[in-house]
């Protein structure tokens, strides 16, 4: 089946995915759940919207001049998509920790935090290769199918 692309802009989820992950960290080292349970609220805000957690970053960052758009054709869902995981395992540390058990909460904190730097700075998104995957087995719901020449989950590159 043909996928209709969209150009989307990738500096601005590049963007989303430092600052996520800067936060993330700075909630483990000074022992902060509250960070993480904030970040799971933009993401899961962002996930609805279809745009960035921390897309106003990104454009106060543009509109000063240090970031310039990067778009590239993609699908949006499959990003979507691994945001509202991210949503869920967020949600889930912030359920441990209020349940009293800081060490799990941890763990699926890091969880997040690997899989945003793997995105970040492999250009793999676990997320949208699972989508993609679903969408290959027929799951209902999972339309799109990766860009042509694109391995699942792999940062599509820009066109000449």
């Amino acid at each position: 089946m043909a996928t209709q692309l969209k150009a989307l802009d990738h500096s601005a989820m590049q963007t989303s995915r430092a600052v996520r992950m800067g936060v993330l960290l700075a909630a483990f080292v000074v022992n902060a759940p509250w960070l993480v349970a904030i970040t799971g609220v933009l993401m899961l805000a962002g996930t609805a919207r279809g745009r960035g957690d921390f897309g106003f970053i990104y454009r106060a960052l543009r509109r000063a001049g240090w970031i310039s758009p990067d778009l590239i054709p993609d699908n949006p869902e499959p990003h979507r998509f691994a945001m509202g995981i991210g949503v869920v395992f967020l949600a889930g540390s912030t359920l441990a920790f209020l349940a009293g058990l800081p060490i799990l909460g941890w763990v699926l904190t890091w969880v997040i935090i690997g899989l945003t730097a793997l995105n970040l700075f492999g250009g793999f998104c676990v997320g949208c290769a699972v989508y993609y995957w679903m969408n290959r087995v027929g799951l209902r719901g999972f339309v799109k199918a990766p860009p042509p020449g694109v391995i699942p989950g792999q940062r599509p590159s820009r066109p000449d």
